[in-house]
């Protein structure tokens, strides 16, 4: 009659939620909001990994092809998901399609920004 022999599996895991709240960690050094918000992350998958960690696969975008800090937002990406107990490998694939835009971004992320 006990319900407690499934949260402690739960505790270890990891979800998407937390790698995206990670994840806000990391700001973009030209417009100083975070990748989260500026909705620069497209999918965040996680897979049972080795050793019972899980490994983690993100698809991210940048603002602009050509955008000088991409190699930083993808180091400092890596870099915090690493961080989070139990992740394995990280894989972080930049992709253009589809381009980013605006539209992307959360409504915090406007205001800061002064776009409406």
């Amino acid at each position: 009659m006990s319900e407690n022999s499934e949260p402690a599996a739960s505790d270890c895991s990891i979800s998407e939620d937390k790698v995206r709240e990670e994840l806000k960690r990391v700001i973009d050094p030209e417009l100083f909001v975070n990748i989260v918000d500026l909705g620069l992350i497209y999918v965040v998958d996680i897979q049972p990994g080795e050793e019972g960690k899980q490994n983690v696969n993100v698809e991210m975008t940048m603002t602009s092809p050509m955008c000088p800090a991409g190699p930083q937002l993808v180091a400092n990406s890596r870099q915090v998901i690493e961080e989070i107990p139990g992740v394995g490998a990280v894989d972080i694939k930049v992709v253009m399609d589809p381009p980013w835009t605006p539209d992307k971004m959360t409504e915090d992320a406007r205001d800061q920004l002064g776009i409406f």
